[in-house]
């Protein structure tokens, strides 16, 4: 049984699934806005977030930040009634485990919530035996990536590894973990992006009993207890000025020093790096230090995104239906034209996590051999229906897509900093608003 708080304002939706959830054996506990959500956090304990994308006073995933805050690695699972497959991508940037679009498909929301409480990691989650966790795929851009981990990963170089949400680094990491001298020695994977700032350095580096309010016992860092091992940050770009400092000092002298204590630990500990946007450009910025950047980055690999990959797609298909058919009890052996034209146009903009969902789902609904285009969901349809439709002559509307286009993807980069947005596109917070309540860009 999960401990599940549903945060949804539609009043008949919440009650229909908190007794659909209930009967399926789960606690489910639901409330109608932010505020009461966030509440609800702070006094009770919960093993999943179920959570409406628009709400009455903010956005679902606030609730998830404010978790995310407090140092909480709870799974979540964003819902929305809109078709822009965005948002899913932007869900996943903030930390969620899953998006699913209204109305809800029973099967798929209790897949994705079993998932969601199984899944400690992207890949620890029992793979059907026979089947390999992972594929490297064949493309050119394949093979350049795994002659680079092959280059790179017998020496104990830093590496950072640089890619778009969903793509593999933690898998890449773990690769490259795996073919060093320190296979059989520890792999720890830390989310920088989880830790809040008070936490960050206690996670870390450890702390002693005392050393500030809820420290009841000593506690090791995970520098600590993955001496001899692979520590693998992922979104090492969201630590804090004051954490950089302390991870600078710690790689520099091989030492880490707990919160609250006076004494240093010797470590030795590989560090792989991970991040969805451009380190130097922080460090640019002045939100990354520069000395700490140079310290990570002995060696760069670049994966590449799913759209760059053409030549892998039906590789990595074949691989998750052979996957999701084991999982699911299925028996999916091939997919109509129609829905595979589909697959190939569509643009991924979650990357290989949202290729594997979508496969998933597809499975899930298809109960015979052949897989048709009524099983994907209707986001994606919606969406290569769009791009691929006939823009027409129409030379403003044609520089009002790529207008568009272009905030979306600044927004992106610069994490939804309006401030940063209006810098990088040469225009005033004002101007900025204003086009994006002209184009309904979810930001």
């Amino acid at each position: 049984m999960a401990r599940i708080l549903l945060v949804e304002d539609d009043t008949t939706f919440a009650q229909l699934l908190e007794g659909f959830l209930t009967k399926k054996g789960h606690a489910a506990t639901a409330v109608n806005n932010v505020k009461n959500g966030i509440r609800m956090l702070e006094t009770e304990q919960f093993d999943l977030l179920l959570l409406d994308h628009r709400l009455p006073d903010g956005v679902g995933l606030d609730v998830l930040s404010k978790a995310r805050e407090n140092g909480s690695k709870i799974p979540a699972i964003v819902m929305t009634s809109f078709t822009d497959v965005r948002t899913a991508v932007r869900s996943m940037r903030a930390g969620a485990f899953d998006h699913i679009t209204k109305p809800v498909n029973p099967d798929e929301l209790m897949m994705i919530i079993g998932s969601a409480l199984e899944q400690t990691d992207d890949t620890a989650a029992d793979k059907p035996a026979g089947i390999p966790a992972f594929i490297k795929g064949e493309s050119e851009l394949a093979t350049k990536l795994y002659n680079f981990i092959d280059i790179v990963a017998p020496t104990d170089m830093s590496v950072i590894i640089q890619g778009e949400t969903g793509t593999g680094k933690e898998n890449t990491a773990r690769t490259i973990h795996q073919l060093s001298k320190r296979e059989g020695k520890t792999f720890i994977a830390v989310d920088c992006g989880a830790l809040s700032k008070e936490l960050a350095a206690s996670e870390l580096f450890g702390h002693i009993k005392g050393s500030f309010t809820g420290a009841i016992t000593d506690k090791k860092g995970v520098f600590e207890v993955a001496d001899g091992g692979t520590l693998f940050l992922d979104e090492v770009g969201n630590l804090s000025y004051e954490v950089q400092v302390k991870l600078l000092r710690a790689l520099q002298e091989k030492t880490v020093q707990p919160v609250g204590s006076t004494k240093t630990i010797p470590v030795n500990v590989r560090i792989i790096s991970a991040t969805n946007d451009d380190l130097a450009e922080s460090v640019a910025n002045g939100d990354f230090r520069q000395d700490l950047y140079h310290r990570l980055n002995e060696f760069k690999i670049q994966i590449p995104a799913l759209r760059e990959r053409e030549d892998d797609l039906d590789l990595f298909i074949d691989h998750f239906i052979a996957l999701s058919n084991k999982e699911l009890g299925r028996n999916v052996k091939n997919i109509l034209p129609s829905a595979k034209k589909i697959l190939k146009q569509y643009d991924w903009p979650g990357n290989l996590r949202e290729l594997k969902n979508v496969i998933k789902r597809m499975v899930l609904l298809t109960t015979s051999t052949i897989a048709d285009e009524t099983s994907l969901p209707e986001e994606m349809t919606a969406t290569v229906s769009a791009t691929f439709s006939d823009p027409g002559t129409d030379l403003k509307m044609v520089n009002e897509v790529n207008e568009k286009e272009l905030i979306q993807k600044t927004l992106v980069k610069v994490k939804f900093n309006k401030s940063k947005a209006a810098k990088l596109l040469n225009i005033d917070r004002k101007t900025l608003y204003a086009k994006i309540e002209r184009y309904g860009i979810d930001s």
